[in-house]
């Protein structure tokens, strides 16, 4: 989010910009540890919206931002196993088909043509988009961060935050560990961790981390029957996912029991929970071991819906946080869209009502339903 924003700012001409990174290096927190999941198929309408904005940048990245990445758009298969399920996200295929995109709706048969070695015990429908896909998270963050140093925009490393300071109700400066920046304008895009840095001007944002876990398994025998290109498939009762990784399957699941915390140590216990998930929808997955495993935090907020917009209690600070798990595929839009409220004091193309922190105490907001 703050290699995104740095980026279009710059584009618009704001070149004042520095882009503050604890880590040694960009990406090391939750965009650098997710699945790179990008696709169309969301509940809210104005998610969708990010996402066609979003996916149609990064299918002419190299082309707009200078810097070439990887991309597959195999796509996304949901597959559904309730009739509430299917009544929802028949909904949402209508719903995306009026915004432009073109999603199927498919019988379980078809849904095993598509992702070879699929077992579809228990699924009723299934619904697909082929221009979904996976990104590469660590491409995307440099390549805007690269093209906003081209301009002028300056990235500090090893650089964290300690405090914010205000004068009459207005931004006045940034303290970090290695000296203060002053500044009339503060965008807080510091994802799992927007609530602490909030809490240091005594602004409540609603972000709370959970873990999430990913495992990649040994290169599978060129026998085994899974699929060949990278198509994500969603059980969606189940949130169990999978895609193919290089010779292995990079899969991972949701845990309703898991607590809140910063902790992204991996807890092997939960491998076993999730296999006989993965067995029931692709049983060769079984027949390798786990080559690498790691865990990130989603950055959740009470409705799913990421927070992007200014704050209407402190003048010139912004945020760009609580993306719920689908933060790096929305960078570019979110981006863009923060930029560009910077620069211009509005934003006339999109509705950010649906992502304003004010949401949450005047109490008029829509959920996401489809996380995983």
């Amino acid at each position: 989010m703050g290699a995104s924003t740095a980026y279009h700012l710059t584009r618009m001409g704001v070149t004042d910009v520095v882009l503050l990174e604890r880590e040694s290096m960009l990406g090391m927190g939750s965009t650098g540890r997710n699945a790179g999941g990008v696709r169309h198929q969301f509940s809210s309408k104005a998610n969708v919206q990010l996402s066609i904005e979003s996916i149609r940048c990064l299918e002419r990245f190299e082309e707009e931002v200078g810097y070439p990445i990887d991309f597959w758009q195999d796509g996304y298969l949901f597959l559904l196993s309730t009739e509430k399920d299917v009544l929802n996200f028949e909904a949402n295929v209508q719903m995306q088909r009026d915004l432009g995109i073109s999603v199927d709706s498919l019988s379980p048969e078809e849904a095993r043509t598509l992702a070879p070695g699929l077992e579809t015990e228990g699924v009723l429908r299934a619904t697909f988009c082929d221009r979904d896909g996976i990104a590469d998270p660590n491409g995307v963050t440099q390549g805007f961060a690269r093209a906003a140093q081209s301009r002028g925009a300056t990235i500090l490393r090893q650089t964290e935050v300690t405090g914010l300071r205000m004068r009459d109700h207005a931004i006045a400066a940034v303290e970090t560990q290695n000296g203060t920046i002053e500044t009339r304008i503060v965008v807080n895009a510091a994802g799992p961790y927007a609530a602490r840095i909030g809490r240091m001007i005594g602004l409540e944002i609603p972000v709370v981390p959970y873990r999430r876990h990913i495992f990649i398994t040994e290169a599978l025998s060129s026998e085994a029957e899974v699929p060949k290109n990278r198509i994500m498939v969603i059980d969606f009762s189940s949130t169990f996912y999978f895609h193919r990784e290089g010779p292995g399957i990079l899969f991972g699941m949701s845990d309703p029991a898991e607590p809140p915390s910063y902790d992204t140590s991996v807890r092997w216990e939960f491998l076993e929970k999730i296999t006989p998930y993965a067995a029931r929808r692709l049983p060769a997955i079984l027949e390798a071991g786990i080559a690498h495993a790691w865990a990130g935090l989603y950055e959740m907020t009470p409705d799913a819906m990421p927070i992007i917009g200014q704050s209407h209690e402190i003048e010139g600070y912004y945020v760009i946080a609580g993306f719920s798990g689908h933060g790096f595929q929305h960078s570019p839009a979110a981006g863009r869209l923060i930029a560009q409220l910077i620069a211009t004091g509005a934003v006339d193309d999109f509705d950010l009502c649906p992502f304003s922190l004010e949401r949450f105490k005047l109490g008029e907001h829509e959920r996401e339903a489809n996380v995983v």
